[in-house]
């Protein structure tokens, strides 16, 4: 295992796949990978499939060199699908983290959807205001879509998990230049942070700002605790208080949810907003973070 922080050029084979995203036809990811390396992301599995430890999701990003060769040839077949298929960039990664300002893979891509006209929805979810140097493409695709993960409004809460990502505030603000720039948006709270069970206060500061900042669309998921993912929080909350550690436990019971869900659709209510797939996703399993 490393601390010290690699780019890896590559050649991808292909820069499309099929999903089981239910909300997207093909997955665009144009690295491996996330500079972000937020405690929580289910999306470190992609490390075993260049070799990398868990405990290394962060450290190592694996760029896709030739996705703007690639994408020029892939969505001409594509373009022979009628309707043509949604797109989703990224699920595993985030489009614009840090390695984006020097390879602008994203930009690239992004860049020949608008140069196609391509009609079918092209989404894309970030954390990163560098989303917004993209406006120009995004303006030009009939149905571009930008979703913004915030867990939280509050900069230091997001910070206990998302170590190196942009601000909650940041991300808000974000969004905000999106929805005044015409850009269709929705916001990824996922997944919804445990502390906002016990301090109702923060999920109603959370909506409130949400709409405050224009967009009335939310996808929402519980905590996914796999074991890769189990094994690095587990790490993560140690040398926190009891309570905490009582927190991220209870997140993971049946009870947890039925109990939260009505807390956080009444909030919903309260500054209409719609949720994504009319239901808070979560993840069956044995997913206990604190064994008994």
């Amino acid at each position: 295992m490393s601390n010290k922080f690699r780019i890896k050029e590559i050649q991808a084979k292909s820069i499309i796949g099929t999903t089981k995203v239910p909300s997207a036809d093909y997955v665009i990811n144009p690295y491996t990978g996330c500079q972000f390396g937020c405690m929580y992301c289910f999306a470190s599995f992609m490390g075993r499939f260049v070799g990398e430890n868990n405990k290394d999701w962060g450290n190592y990003v694996y760029v896709k060199a030739n996705a703007p060769e690639l994408i020029k040839k892939d969505i001409l077949r594509l373009m022979k699908k009628d309707p043509h298929p949604k797109i989703a960039i990224s699920t595993v990664t985030d489009p614009y983290q840090g390695v984006e300002k020097k390879y602008k893979l994203t930009s690239s891509i992004l860049e020949t959807f608008a140069e196609n006209n391509y009609q079918g929805r092209v989404s894309i979810l970030t954390k990163s205001p560098m989303v917004l140097k993209d406006l120009t493409f995004l303006k030009k695709i009939p149905n571009a879509e930008v979703g913004i993960t915030i867990t939280t409004s509050d900069d230091k809460l997001s910070r206990f998990l998302e170590v190196r990502a942009p601000s909650a505030s940041t991300r808000l603000k974000t969004l905000k230049t999106l929805n005044d720039s015409g850009i269709k948006t929705y916001v990824f709270v996922g997944p919804f942070l445990p502390h906002m069970k016990y301090k109702p206060e923060l999920i109603d500061k959370l909506f409130s700002e949400i709409k405050a900042a224009g967009t009335d669309t939310v996808k929402l998921e519980f905590l996914n605790l796999p074991p890769y993912v189990k094994s690095r929080m587990k790490e993560v909350i140690a040398e926190e208080s009891p309570e905490i550690q009582e927190m991220y436990k209870d997140s993971q019971s049946k009870n947890y949810r039925e109990e939260l869900e009505p807390i956080i659709k009444k909030y919903l209510k309260k500054y209409g907003l719609k949720m994504y797939y009319d239901e808070i996703v979560h993840h069956v399993g044995n997913q206990e973070l604190i064994e008994n």
